[in-house]
């Protein structure tokens, strides 16, 4: 793991895990997303997301914590769950089989996409059956590329919830899923012992995110946070796609 070494990948590792907290606690949109194409600038992507899981994980879990009495009924998002569910099985499955170049293919327009998604928000949050196809392809893109929150966030948006009910269906959403998402990365043996040392070593950066969205969702507005990630995601989108030519 040469870029351990590298002060580049500790300031992008440090960058796309404050900002993940952030959105986890203080920020609904699915900003989250911007950890794993920081990261891959410097690093394979199946790398970057292995580091992210144990982080994220954490996370999930203080943020439940956080929003545990506004959750009064979990039963909205059974559906979601179930068919994110399916989507980790069918990425689970495909992790061998594809190419960093795809996967870098796949996240640079991802990127770039989800910085321009918000104007078909109204159209694709109504779609017959959103339930079931966001929440697959949410479990397919959460476990590729810990980005599951932008198709997730589609289906939110045309459920019309509170903003707390909101966060705390998601946080108990993304719980399952990267809980779920364990089994895929272990049979494909992404971690060792370096890279889980460098997830310890950015916990700090995982509750200092966690801690500022709390602060900042009454202070910032949303959509200037929103319009932050979608700059860094596409400026990141081109840069992987350069890296290809």
């Amino acid at each position: 793991m040469p870029y351990f070494y590298e002060p580049a990948f500790w300031l992008l590792a440090m960058l796309g895990v404050t900002m993940t907290g952030i959105s986890k606690s203080g920020f609904a949109g699915g900003a989250g997303a911007i950890a794993v194409p920081l990261l891959a600038l410097i690093m394979p992507i199946p790398t970057a997301a292995a580091l992210m899981l144990p982080l994220l994980l954490v996370m999930d879990a203080k943020t439940i914590a956080i929003y545990r009495k506004t959750l009064m009924d979990i039963k909205p998002i059974v559906p979601i769950t179930i068919a994110a569910v399916v989507g980790v099985a069918i990425a689970g499955a495909a992790m061998a089989d594809l190419s960093t170049t795809i996967l870098q293919i796949f996240l640079a327009l991802f990127s770039i996409a989800f910085a321009c998604w918000h104007k078909l928000t109204p159209l694709l949050g109504r779609l017959f059956g959103s339930a079931y196809l966001w929440g697959t392809i949410s479990g397919i893109s959460s476990t590729l590329l810990h980005a599951g929150g932008p198709p997730i966030t589609l289906y939110f948006l045309s459920a019309k919830l509170e903003k707390q009910q909101w966060q705390a269906q998601a946080a108990v959403f993304f719980a399952m899923i990267n809980l779920t998402k364990i089994i895929p990365y272990s049979l494909h043996q992404t971690w060792h012992k370096e890279l889980l040392l460098a997830s310890v070593l950015l916990l700090p950066f995982a509750f200092l995110g966690i801690k500022l969205g709390q602060q900042l969702q009454e202070r910032l507005s949303q959509q200037t946070f929103i319009t932050t990630c979608r700059a860094l995601l596409a400026t990141s989108g081109v840069f992987l796609l350069l890296k290809l030519c």
